[in-house]
């Protein structure tokens, strides 16, 4: 079902994150107005992350899913951890990773918005 595909997908891209030397900070993070799959600390970047999984492609690309409202909910949400954490002198991107369940394959989008 989708909950289960949704969690695995985040699990293999925390996964993934890692092993690109990220120190994931948030899994799952959540307020009133919305949520953030994964906020991690790579590169000297605060990345927030926008996870998208499909077992195939026969209803597009995973980062398809990720569109204008999505993503002015994400930037809210990331507004608010900014704030909340007073982050307010640190270089941060928004990046989508899309996950493909069949192979476990990923596909990291820097900068995707």
């Amino acid at each position: 079902n989708n909950v289960e595909k949704g969690i695995l997908g985040e699990k293999i891209a925390t996964e993934y994150l890692k092993s690109k030397g990220a120190y994931i900070l948030e899994n799952n993070y959540k307020i009133k107005s919305g949520e953030i799959d994964i906020i991690a600390k790579l590169d000297d970047e605060l990345v927030f992350v926008e996870v998208k999984s499909r077992r195939n492609i026969n209803y597009g690309y995973p980062s398809e899913a990720v569109n204008y409202k999505k993503i002015n909910k994400i930037i809210n949400v990331a507004k608010y951890y900014l704030l909340k954490n007073r982050l307010d002198n640190i270089d941060i991107r928004f990046d989508v990773i899309e996950v493909y369940l069949k192979n476990k394959e990923v596909n990291h989008i820097i900068n995707a918005f």
